[in-house]
């Protein structure tokens, strides 16, 4: 009588890692099967029935439906996803400068009637003033400045000492 044996289920840690893998493959089965349904309600440029006729092929015949969506689809469905990232993306920063009350970037006018109106408060000193006034120009001028640095001179090869007695 002959037997036949597996090798992971041999070893009782080659069957747990035998079992792990196949329950990564079936959770990953699940989130390409959810992603392909999600993205076939996504797409704008197919029809109704379109649609309806790529949902029932992917949860009738799920292997074959979501494997040949993907080879037919799969190019639009990873520009839909990057243009929806994209988006979100898009929509966070605005509500982010929305709720800070920046539109953009400051320029060192805005900064200064701002430091100035803080002044006038009584929120901060004369001399807190003038040192936000010439951090803040000192800032905006360094920007201004083009990046293109001068080219250093080499130093000539010999004995460093960085260290004197």
């Amino acid at each position: 009588m002959v037997t036949q044996t597996y090798l992971a289920y041999d070893y009782p840690l080659l069957s747990a890692f035998w079992t792990l893998l196949w329950f990564f493959l079936w959770v990953m089965w699940f989130v390409l099967l959810f992603r392909v349904v999600l993205d076939i309600f996504r797409d704008d440029s197919m029809g109704g029935w379109a649609k309806a006729g790529w949902l029932v092929f992917c949860l009738v015949l799920p292997f074959l439906g979501v494997f040949a969506y993907v080879i037919v689809r799969g190019r639009e469905m990873g520009r839909r996803e990057l243009a929806q990232a994209r988006a979100q993306q898009r929509a966070v920063d605005d509500y982010i400068r929305e709720t800070a009350g920046t539109r953009g970037p400051t320029s060192s006018v805005d900064e200064l009637a701002r430091l100035s109106e803080i002044r006038a408060r009584g929120d901060i000193t004369d001399d807190e003033f003038r040192r936000a006034k010439e951090l803040v120009l000192s800032s905006h001028a360094a920007e201004a400045r083009p990046t293109s640095e001068p080219a250093s001179t080499p130093t000539p090869p010999g004995p460093s000492t960085p260290f004197t007695t």
